[in-house]
């Protein structure tokens, strides 16, 4: 699996969690959800995100580019 496909995997289940969260614990969790969704609409302009450097450096995640070249 490549680190953009993890991440991808990561974000959707973040957004599930943040919602179960604010439905069954407290409904200010709701801000969790708006801080993932504001990540995502900042990653898709900058490509920066904090997750895939994690992805990559603790779980040993490639690229799709990293995967393709063999490295």
């Amino acid at each position: 699996m490549s680190a953009e496909r993890a991440l991808t995997a990561f974000a959707g289940f973040m957004v599930l969690l943040s919602v179960v969260l604010t439905v069954w614990v407290h409904e200010n969790f709701i801000w969790f959800t708006a801080f993932i969704g504001a990540n995502l609409f900042q990653q898709s302009f900058t490509g920066f995100c904090p997750a895939t450097i994690v992805l990559k450096k603790v779980f040993g995640f490639k690229t799709e580019k990293e995967l393709a070249l063999g490295k």
